[in-house]
């Protein structure tokens, strides 16, 4: 630290303990000499203090951050929905790879029921309807839903579950009906009924176009019924992401068809 004092005829420089040097003022101003001492000292007990509290400030750690034990559990969505979090004592942890239950193979099951229904009414669309628009949407049914019988025969043989024998080009072992009759209306929701296909199988031109499409309808809605009992009470992945795609894609066909419908 530099101070400066002006005496009448010249200014005197003097540094603090630890430098280079010291020059002290002329002996005859002993006064001003004693005053600058003083104050040079007080300065320099005045550094030491800030010095030593600012380096014990220094060397204080700062406080760590405490970290809050995390109390949700983030649980995965079902496809097509959000994650959700639940409380850790009510997560059940997640099903083992490959489980399934009596939700998932009920619906499997009668999946393959629907789609076999589906395509046989589709298969009545080339030499009856009388609207290019409903040949092309029976044409979209059988190209879609003929693979999709296969994928579902083959989960259900994967875990040695009867396959409905209308299903026999994949494999089929079991009855098409719980009693093995073949009473369409029963057991499966939106099928339609003996009755229903004969008055089908008897139209033509827009007779058959409007039955086509009020049947059709009634189908999906079954399917959509069917895929909302399965996205709550089924634990497999497979038939999950079967059940959200018929979901998207019956949905829109069903719109599709009211239109078609409205249009006759």
């Amino acid at each position: 630290m530099i101070w400066t004092t002006q005496t009448g005829r010249f200014a005197t420089i003097f540094y603090t303990e630890g430098t280079a040097r010291v020059q002290i003022f002329p002996s005859r101003n002993t006064a001003r000499r004693s005053a600058a001492r003083a104050l040079t000292c007080g300065v320099t007990a005045t550094g030491l203090a800030l010095g030593a509290a600012l380096g014990l400030a220094a060397c204080t750690p700062d406080p760590q951050p405490t970290s809050t034990p995390s109390s949700v559990v983030v649980q995965p969505g079902r496809p097509g929905e959000d994650a959700t979090t639940v409380a850790p004592e009510d997560y059940a942890g997640a099903p083992d790879e490959g489980s399934w239950n009596q939700a998932d193979a009920a619906f499997v099951t009668g999946m393959i029921e629907h789609h076999l229904q589906a395509l046989e009414i589709a298969a009545l669309a080339p030499d009856r309807a009388g609207s290019d628009a409903v040949r092309s949407f029976a044409e979209r049914v059988t190209a879609a839903q003929g693979p999709e019988v296969h994928a579902l025969a083959s989960w259900l043989r994967a875990r040695d579950l009867a396959v409905p024998e209308g299903a026999q080009d994949a494999g089929g072992t079991g009855p098409r009906a719980p009693d093995g009759g073949h009473d369409h209306g029963d057991g499966t929701a939106g099928m339609l009924s003996d009755e229903q296909l004969a008055a089908l199988e008897a139209a033509s031109g827009p007779e058959f176009d409007r039955l086509f499409l009020e049947g059709m309808i009634q189908h999906h809605e079954g399917a959509l019924a069917m895929v909302d009992v399965v996205l709550v009470e089924g634990e497999d992945l497979f038939a999950n992401e079967m059940a959200a795609e018929t979901a998207a894609g019956q949905g829109g066909e069903i719109d599709r068809m009211r239109d078609l419908l409205a249009a006759l």
